[in-house]
């Protein structure tokens, strides 16, 4: 007998489609996660079209780099990878987005999305804010480590620190 799914979502590539959802939960899930982390003044300031003509131009230039999560209409959650940013990479690929909206907290979507845009094992970097405890051990239980690296983020002037997931290593029978 198949197994069905109950999970209420689909993950699928970002499209244009998505975009204006896409901009609406980007700018709910930082409202949500980072209340009283990042200055109300800064995530007051956020504009749905203004970042829905951001994530266009991410969806052109960087087909497949993004995938959204999906239930009905409406985009509850998303993640992003790509080539490493950094000046000295530390890993092959970078996680540049995953977020999900606070009701999906829980429910197996974060770990769908970034197993979607970061195949599970691979090697990976990514930033995330110093005085998030709640990200930095839901990446820890996804294989990410502390690497010490540290920086202020650019929009926010937040402290940033640098998770990195090695590559597996396989033992060989002797």
């Amino acid at each position: 007998m198949a197994e069905v799914s109950t999970r209420a979502w689909r993950v699928t590539p970002l499209a244009a489609e998505h975009v204006q959802g896409l901009a609406e939960c980007h700018i709910a899930c930082w409202r949500e996660a980072y209340r009283g982390l990042v200055p109300d003044h800064v995530l007051d300031a956020f504009d749905v079209d203004r970042r829905a003509e951001a994530w266009d131009r991410v969806r052109r230039a960087h087909p497949d780099s993004t995938h959204v999560a999906v239930v009905g209409d409406s985009v509850v959650g998303f993640a992003s990878s790509g080539p490493p940013r950094d000046r000295a990479p530390v890993a092959p690929l970078e996680l540049n987005a995953l977020y999900v909206r606070a009701d999906w907290y829980g429910t197996g979507l974060a770990r769908e999305l970034l197993d979607t845009v970061v195949a599970p094992g691979q090697p990976c970097s990514l930033w995330v804010f110093e005085n998030n405890p709640r990200a930095q051990a839901f990446y820890r239980k996804h294989g990410f480590a502390l690497e010490g690296a540290r920086k202020v983020e650019d929009f926010t002037i937040a402290m940033q620190v640098r998770m990195v997931r090695p590559a597996r290593t396989t033992e060989t029978a002797r």
